[in-house]
């Protein structure tokens, strides 16, 4: 799985997405006010009981009388229900609910709210919606109320209105109970992943920053695409194709591949390979699969067949196909062993999983099979920190610096050098330190956007200091407009400044660069998220804006 130059968030910005309270990781959209028929049957019955007598003295005793009454016909709907009597219940709901005075909103509320508690534990959604939406009516901050509706809309496909609900009551329990934040991230990651399909259905494919394109080809040391020299009397479609990637000119190279392939010219594997990456790098992952499989299934060269494995796995990767992943890195090891490619980038899918040990493991193999492949190299110390941060080691906290210290000895022309061991003195705290190794990085590498996007990370991590942050990361964007790391750090930052308007449209000009539904559905709740807040910001009249 190749690097994008984006490299692992560190800790303060997962801290941003999973932990503060206007950036937890919740799903919304817009309320979509469609009460039914039954609600205005509700509302006409409401309107009937609002009726006030002229006569105040009789009146009072009458009033007294009347919530006496409806108190009592609660509790004995109360004991109904937890003796599991759910009909019974209900009737004399219905009765709290005739006999309770019209001025009484809060008790009207809960009376409404005990009510679909019942017709919860009896499947009947739409009652349960009717009766939370009518209770809220009377009481708008009515944490029970919400939740219920929120389950009940959840459960009838409503994941709209299920995430407008669990945020309203998130935000009424200052995002202090455990299992609201639990549903809201369970509700919203299905709800990102609804707009991501709708999304991908319609999306138009982008081509990615030359920058991006670079640094993905630099993460293969055994690139037999790189190795293949095209003579300059050449003229067929791949002579096209390669030219074109050698000056940079991405846009021309699946069109040309397929020239060579229509042909039925020598370089017809290679011209598969070739399309087959752009393909990836475009997010046309049938037409990418498909290229892949045809490389694979023939008598193509070693090389070019594992290369196609190893970039096919990386799809599987994307498409959270975790067994088809690792098969395709078996079968590649399989054809060659000493290719030191399959170790590196199934390391990183092993880092990405977690799984510390097999990280470490195959990342030391690809070092040892290729010592002087930068790349890994770094990718090999950054595993190993993980693996001793995980573990406590403290030994081995002190030999991984060590070791990015030599790395930096031994490639001083490695921007990724720089930028790992800088997100690793971040985890520290080493502020002034992180902040000088991205400068270092930018020196060899002035065109990474992604460095502004981490020094303007660190400023927000050593002072919290959001306009230097904001200007750095704009920097990012007027140098890479296709920078979608830039794009995402940045709406999360103005949703923690409270600039949610601006933090919408930053989102999606991150989803208009994501490639897989895994980023489309991460970039949506982060976007839903933000809508969400605005929206009940503009009910509730609140003010999230940091001064």
């Amino acid at each position: 799985m190749a690097s994008t130059g984006s490299t692992p968030f560190p800790k303060w910005q997962l801290a941003i997405l999973l932990g503060a309270p206007l950036a937890i990781g919740l799903g919304y959209l817009y309320l979509r006010n469609r009460l039914e028929d039954p609600e205005k049957k509700k509302e006409a019955e409401l309107k009937a009981k609002t009726t006030i007598s002229l006569d105040n003295e009789e009146n009072v005793k009458a009033t007294e009388s009347a919530i006496d009454r409806a108190m009592k016909l609660k509790g004995a709907g109360n004991r109904a229900f937890h003796a599991g009597e759910y009909d019974k219940a209900i009737s004399l709901y219905n009765e709290a609910i005739e006999a309770c005075p019209p001025d009484r909103h809060v008790d009207l509320a809960t009376f409404y709210q005990n009510r679909s508690a019942c017709y919860e534990k009896r499947e009947m959604w739409d009652q349960v919606k009717e009766d939370c939406t009518f209770a809220l009516k009377l009481n708008e901050k009515y944490v029970k109320a919400y939740l219920r509706r929120s389950r009940a809309a959840e459960k009838s496909g409503d994941l709209v209105l299920a995430l407008e609900d669990v945020t309203s009551a998130c935000i009424l329990e200052r995002f202090q109970v455990q299992s609201s934040l639990v549903n809201a991230d369970r509700i919203l990651k299905a709800l990102g992943r609804q707009h991501a399909r709708e999304a991908l259905a319609k999306r138009h494919p982008v081509m990615p920053s030359k920058h991006f394109i670079k640094t993905y080809f630099s993460a293969f040391s055994e690139d037999p695409l790189g190795k293949i020299h095209i003579d300059e009397k050449e003229t067929g479609g791949f002579a096209k194709a390669k030219h074109a990637l050698d000056n940079q000119d991405y846009d021309a190279i699946v069109d040309a591949c397929t020239e060579e392939l229509e042909s039925e010219g020598k370089y017809k594997f290679e011209a598969l390979l070739l399309r087959a990456t752009f393909y990836l790098l475009l997010g046309r992952h049938e037409e990418a699969q498909d290229d892949l499989g045809k490389v694979i299934e023939s008598d193509a060269s070693t090389k070019v067949k594992v290369n196609a494995l190893i970039k096919r796995a990386s799809l599987y990767t994307q498409l959270e196909n975790t067994e088809k992943c690792l098969e395709d890195f078996a079968n590649a090891a399989q054809l060659d062993s000493s290719n030191s490619d399959i170790y590196h980038h199934r390391g990183q899918v092993y880092l990405l999983l977690e799984k510390m040990d097999e990280a470490t493991s195959e990342f030391a193999k690809a070092v040892e099979l290729n010592p002087d492949f930068s790349i890994a190299y770094i990718q090999k110390c950054y595993a190993d920190y993980r693996h001793a941060q995980l573990h406590k080691n403290i030994g081995a906290l002190t030999q991984v610096r060590a070791d990015f210290e030599r790395a930096l000895e031994r490639f001083p022309r490695c921007a990724e050098a720089y930028i790992l061991y800088a997100q690793v003195l971040s985890d520290q705290q080493e502020w002034g330190r992180a902040e000088a190794l991205f400068d270092s990085a930018l020196a060899v590498d002035p065109n990474n956007a992604t460095l502004y996007v981490h020094k303007g990370l660190v400023q927000l991590q050593k002072s919290t200091d959001f306009d230097k942050a904001v200007k750095l990361i704009n920097k990012a964007i007027e140098m890479d407009d296709k920078c979608d790391f830039a794009y995402e750090t940045l709406g999360t930052i103005e949703v923690q400044r409270g600039n949610l308007r601006r933090s919408l449209e930053l989102f999606e000009k991150a989803i208009a660069l994501a490639k897989t539904e895994l980023e489309m559905t991460h970039l949506f709740s982060l976007k839903d998220a933000a809508a969400a807040q605005l929206k009940v910001s503009e009910r509730w009249g609140l003010d999230w804006t940091v001064s």
